[in-house]
This record gives structure tokens, C-alpha cells and sequence, in this order.
């Protein structure tokens, strides 16, 4: 039974790695969209949010599988939990990468050249926190997340950089304001992503922790 129920754990963990690519793949796409306005890979990317919610249900349907088939112990029961949130926030960032792809659609016709330096380097510093997280929950590696907690503050400082930058377009050309305000919210999305990936972290210690007990 035990043999089986290891053999679940493995599935579940590879199911959780192959979505934590799918998502990175999103937001890889999320940023060559905003870059190049590429509409066709921005359609793409929203249809394919579909794939990756698909992924979380394979997940949950794994977790439920394994509670209810394998009377996991306390420690597995802990680990399973964290698995099931740890995939909603995964979800969330693929539709949020869905989302930063709907708002460069909608900026397609925009005059802006903006800076996006800035938003680039949160979606670089992202996905390796998202990297991160993950590992550390297959690894069952606690100092890893924790590294991800503490660099969610390099996340929030490219985001007030980003603030900063689309302030200054608005200055040198106020007339067309409401387009910076959608540039502003795409930046909030990746900043979003960046709590999220903090929020699979936490979620391994607590996993780790209440193991260790």
C-alpha cells in the first residue's frame, strides 16, 4: 500500500513541475507580447490558460486520490494540503499572465513607447522565484523558500521603478493617460505573480515545518 502511495507522491510531484513550466511558458509569452504586440501569440496565450487549468484539477484530482484511497499520515496530510494551495496560486498566475495578454490587446494601437525595462526585470526575477518554489517543495528544501519570501522585495522595488517610469510618460505626454493607467495595471499583475509565488513558498514551510513536529 505504502509502495503505491510513494508512487502517487512521485506523480504528483512531476504533475506539479510540469505546470510550474506551463505557467513559465505563459509568462515568458506574457512579456514577448507586451514587447512586441504580438496579438496572435497574446490569443495563444489565453487560450492555452485553458491547458493550465486543466493541470490544476489533474492535481487536485491526484491530492484527493491520495487522501481518500491511501489514509496518508499526518506528515503526507500536510504535504497534500499544501500541494492543493499551492496549485491555486499557480492557476491564478496563469490567469494572470492570461490577463497581462488581454491588456496588451487592448494597448495594441497605443502611440506609448514606454520604458519596460522595469516590468522585463519582474517578469525575469518571477519566474525564477516561481522555479524556486517549486523545487523547494520537491525537494522539500525550506532554505529555498525562504529565499523566495525575501526576494518578493526586489519584486516590489521593480514595481515602484515601474510606477515611476509610466509617471514620467504620462508627464511628457498626459493626452493619452488612460493607456498609461492599463501599462500601470499590467505592472500590477506582474507584481501580483511575484505574491503568488510567495504564497507556494510559504506554503512549503508550513508543509516542512509541521512535518518536522
Amino acid at each position: 500500500m505504502r509502495t503505491r502511495f510513494n508512487e502517487q507522491l512521485v506523480e504528483l510531484n512531476n504533475e506539479m513541475i510540469n505546470m510550474s513550466t506551463m505557467i513559465e511558458t505563459a509568462i515568458a509569452r506574457a512579456v514577448e507580447v507586451l514587447s512586441n504586440k504580438d496579438q496572435n501569440l497574446a490569443k495563444e496565450v489565453i487560450e492555452g490558460d485553458v491547458q493550465i487549468d486543466r493541470a490544476e484539477k489533474k492535481i487536485q484530482d491526484i491530492c484527493f486520490n491520495l487522501l481518500i484511497q491511501q489514509q496518508p499520515v499526518a506528515r503526507d496530510l500536510r504535504n497534500i494540503t499544501a500541494a492543493m494551495n499551492m496549485v491555486t496560486d499557480m492557476e491564478r498566475i496563469g490567469d494572470q499572465a492570461a490577463d497581462i495578454c488581454e491588456m496588451t490587446v487592448y494597448m495594441a494601437d497605443s502611440k506609448y513607447e514606454a520604458n519596460l525595462s522595469h516590468i522585463n526585470k519582474m517578469a525575469v526575477e518571477i519566474v525564477m522565484m516561481l522555479n524556486w518554489s517549486v523545487e523547494a517543495y520537491v525537494e522539500k528544501d525550506a532554505e529555498k523558500a525562504e529565499k523566495v519570501i525575501a526576494h518578493d522585495d526586489v519584486v516590489d522595488k521593480l514595481f515602484d521603478e515601474a510606477k515611476k517610469d509610466i509617471i514620467n510618460l504620462i508627464a511628457s505626454d498626459p493626452k493619452d493617460g488612460e493607456e498609461a493607467v492599463d501599462l500601470l495595471m499590467v505592472a500590477k499583475y506582474f507584481e501580483r505573480i511575484g505574491d503568488h509565488a510567495t504564497n507556494i513558498a510559504e506554503w512549503v514551510i508550513y508543509s516542512l515545518k509541521t512535518s518536522a513536529e
